[in-house]
Parts: C-alpha cells; sequence; structure tokens
C-alpha cells in the first residue's frame, strides 16, 4: 500500500508539471490558447473589457449586405453611389445637377471610404461636430463634405438641407457607426511618415511618377477618363481637371502619406511599393504642378495653428514658405515643440 501511495504522489507530481508546462506554453501562444480554454464567447468578453485589444485591431468597415432595407437604408445605399460615382450625379455632366470637377468622392476616400489608411470614414461620425483649427469653428459633417466639393473636387457647395447631402451623411455616418463616441480607430485617416532629413525633391519625384504612375494617371497627370467623358476611371494629378491648392492632399505629408499606403494600385499600409523617400518626392513632384487655386484668406484665422506643412503664409514662425512646402520639416517642428505653450 505504501509503495502504491508513493506511486500515486509520483504521478501526482508528474502531472502538476506536465499541466505547469502546458498552462504556460498556452500562455506563449496567446489568444489561441484563450479562445481554446475559455471559448470564443468568454475570449470576445475579455477582449471588450481590454480596450487595448481593441483599439490594436484594424478597423473593419461594416458589411454592406447589413443595410436594411428600409426608407433609412436607401437613404445610405444612395449615399453610397453618391460617394462612389459622384460625377454621375453631380459632375459636368450630373443627372441630378453639376457641381464638382469630374472625381469622385472615392477617387480620395477610397472603396467608397472604406479603406483602411485609404482617407476613410471610419472616425467622422465619432468625432463630429468637430472643432477644426482650419476654419476656426465648430464644424458639422455636412461642413466637411462641402469642403470636399469646393476643395478636393473644386467645385461648388451642396445645400444642407438636399436630399444627395443627406444621403451622403447617413452613409458616413452608417460607415462610422460602429466606433464609439471619441475613438480614433485604427486605420482611420492616412498614414504618417517620419520627416526627411532634407527637402523633398520634386526632380526626384517625377523620376517615380514616370516609372510607376504614368500608367493610371497619364503622362502629363490628365488621369483616365470614362469612355462618356462623365467623369474619370483614374483622376487628373494636376491640370485644370484636378483637385485645388486648399485640397487636403496639397499638404505633403498628406499626398506622400496616402501614397504611401494605397499607391501604385496594389498597395496597402502593411504592404507598401514605394518607400518612404519615394513617397515624399513623388508627393513633392505632383503638387509641384499648376492646379486650380482658392481663396484662402479665410483659413487658419490663428495661424499658430497651421501644419507645419501648410503650403502658404503668413507663418508665426521664420521659416520660409518654401520650406513649409517642401521641407525638411523637423528644424520647423523643433521649432514649435519649443514655443507652443506648456
Amino acid at each position: 500500500m505504501k509503495g502504491t501511495q508513493s506511486n500515486d504522489q509520483s504521478m501526482h507530481s508528474l502531472m502538476r508539471v506536465v499541466i505547469t508546462v502546458v498552462v504556460i506554453v498556452l500562455i506563449s501562444i496567446g489568444g489561441i490558447a484563450c479562445v481554446l480554454m475559455l471559448g470564443p464567447n468568454k475570449f470576445l468578453s475579455l477582449a471588450k473589457q481590454d480596450k487595448r485589444v481593441v483599439k490594436d485591431e484594424l478597423w473593419k468597415a461594416p458589411d454592406i449586405r447589413t443595410i436594411p432595407n428600409t426608407e433609412e437604408g436607401e437613404l445610405i445605399k444612395y449615399g453610397k453611389d453618391l460617394i462612389s460615382f459622384t460625377s454621375k450625379y453631380l459632375g459636368p455632366k450630373g443627372i441630378v445637377m453639376s457641381l464638382s470637377n469630374g472625381m469622385n468622392c472615392q477617387n480620395c476616400h477610397l472603396d467608397a471610404g472604406t479603406k483602411p489608411f485609404g482617407n476613410n470614414y471610419s472616425a467622422v461620425a465619432s468625432t463630429y461636430p468637430l472643432f477644426r483649427a482650419r476654419s476656426g469653428t465648430l464644424e458639422t459633417i455636412e461642413k466637411r463634405v462641402n469642403d470636399c466639393f469646393e476643395r478636393s473636387l473644386n467645385g461648388k457647395a451642396l445645400a444642407h438641407d438636399s436630399h444627395e447631402m443627406k444621403a451622403m451623411v447617413a452613409y458616413i455616418q452608417w460607415v462610422g457607426k460602429d466606433v464609439p463616441k471619441g475613438e480614433l480607430p485604427k486605420g482611420a485617416g492616412l498614414v504618417l511618415l517620419p520627416f526627411l532629413n532634407r527637402p523633398a525633391n520634386p526632380d526626384n519625384g517625377k523620376l517615380v511618377y514616370d516609372k510607376t504612375c504614368t500608367v493610371c494617371h497619364g503622362k502629363n497627370g490628365e488621369g483616365m477618363a470614362l469612355t462618356d467623358s462623365t467623369g474619370w476611371l483614374n483622376p487628373p494629378l494636376w491640370g485644370p481637371n484636378s483637385y485645388n491648392s486648399g485640397a487636403g492632399l496639397f499638404r505633403l505629408s498628406r499626398f506622400a502619406g496616402y501614397v504611401k499606403a494605397n499607391m501604385p494600385f496594389g498597395a496597402t499600409y502593411d504592404a507598401p511599393q514605394l518607400t518612404d523617400e519615394q513617397a515624399w518626392d513623388v508627393a513633392a513632384y505632383v503638387n509641384s504642378l499648376p492646379r486650380p487655386s482658392k481663396d484662402l484668406t479665410a483659413d487658419w484665422p490663428d495661424i499658430s495653428k497651421k501644419p507645419i506643412d501648410h503650403p502658404f503664409g503668413p507663418y508665426a514662425d521664420e521659416f520660409s514658405e518654401q520650406q513649409h512646402k517642401f521641407g525638411p520639416f523637423k528644424p520647423i517642428e523643433e521649432k514649435k515643440k519649443l514655443t507652443s505653450p506648456k
């Protein structure tokens, strides 16, 4: 009996060691171990409790198939069409009215505003109304939409009470409906590239453009027009039909981040096709070329709030307009940190 008890104790000790090793291995495996040990529902519950887990997950747009077959759902669907095919409805030959230059909203907000780091709409519903230093006012979604019409689409504002505005706002709100109020999900907006230690170089950028961009946007940035001439399959990047000097993409950091995560066609934020330097340089090349201008005298009522790469003076520092446009931006950033209120 004593020998049997001793053997049992040894077996129990061995089992404890085995269990300990298994637990350590499972912990090291991480999330899979949680699912196996606790079940998927329990794991999801834990994830919801740990905000770091949720915030580290890349945002994913809701499934378009979940739009309800209701009056509100029809409005959302129409809004998606307006975002995707803006020119068809509101371009120079628009079937509703003529407001814009023929570009579509999704030329800048990729996949109808649903692509991660593709200038998507994920955080619009969660953050608007929003005070924006550019206007110095509290802005609504409607105001933001019209900024795009007047700047990126080089057109006219859409009436806030129009059916089209209501549809676009309904769609934008639907896209971000699952994002908690005040939160910026991972994948919102654009990739932020590290600053170069030199000015971005348009000459280098032309080499990049000629090699990787002409197939879609043309040798002279003229874009690729639809066969019925109602708009653009691939938008013009400069010239009279492109975005104007007040557009967000006319800021170098915005354009460079957009290019890095999305261009040329097929690139994504986690599988880019260009280096950071190439992205900065090609952005400098495109934004150095002629395009429509916009009166910006009402922008940035507090000039100390201007982004460091805003390409037009006056500024609250001693750096030149040339450096604010092309860089190097690090000295401007460092000076701003020193002079900003603590």
